[in-house]
């Protein structure tokens, strides 16, 4: 905003516009702080940890095929010791801020495959391969009517939590007696009688 009142729309005259910005921000809105000293603490832990601490972390459930979906992937462990007694279990995955993933166990890091369920075939795709041109036209052909999917926003839930509500399709004991009751009734409306 600030830039567009003083007519600026390039970056050298932003750059030298900068200076004298910030020091007139800082006379209008800084504050003295109230004690002058330094009361900073020292980090208390080495920087592997806190690389550990400042990333995204969830917890997701490892199926029968040693597989689960992470951000529209497919992740599949490499078979070792480790991955055999993870069915059905619950591993930690850590998202770090440069993009890099990690899954693990109990703390140790576990090996796996990615395999992108948002792959497309490219143009480069079709005109390499020349025996596959004519499939891969098609398929490229197919997936550029349907736009790719957006993925879900917002953390997802990695464990069932129980509603204490029954499901709607069960039908209730009372249900049960009022259907009992009208069948009662439509039979004695037709004649028929009911001998209950």
């Amino acid at each position: 905003m600030e830039l567009r009142l003083a007519g600026i729309s390039d970056m050298e005259a932003g750059n030298a516009f900068l200076l004298s910005f910030v020091e007139r921000y800082n006379a209008k809105f800084a504050k003295a702080p109230r004690r002058p000293d330094n009361l900073h603490r020292t980090l208390n832990i080495e920087p592997v940890r806190l690389r550990d601490i400042l990333c995204l972390r969830d917890e997701r459930y490892v199926s029968q095929q040693l597989a689960f979906s992470y951000a529209r992937r497919r992740i599949i462990f490499e078979e070792n010791d480790v991955t055999r007694g993870l069915p059905g279990k619950y591993m930690d995955s850590y998202e770090f801020p440069d993009g890099r993933l990690e899954f693990r166990w109990k703390g140790v890091s576990l090996p796996y495959s990615t395999f992108d369920k948002d792959q497309r075939v490219t143009h480069a795709a079709t005109t390499e391969n020349q025996n596959l041109s004519a499939v891969l036209e098609f398929i490229k052909e197919e997936q550029d009517k349907a736009p790719p999917k957006k993925p879900r926003a917002g953390k997802q839930r990695a464990r069932y939590e129980p509603t204490r509500r029954k499901s709607p399709g069960r039908p209730s004991k009372l249900d049960a007696y009022y259907a009992r009751k009208h069948a009662e009734r439509e039979a004695s409306a037709a004649g028929l009688g009911c001998d209950m």
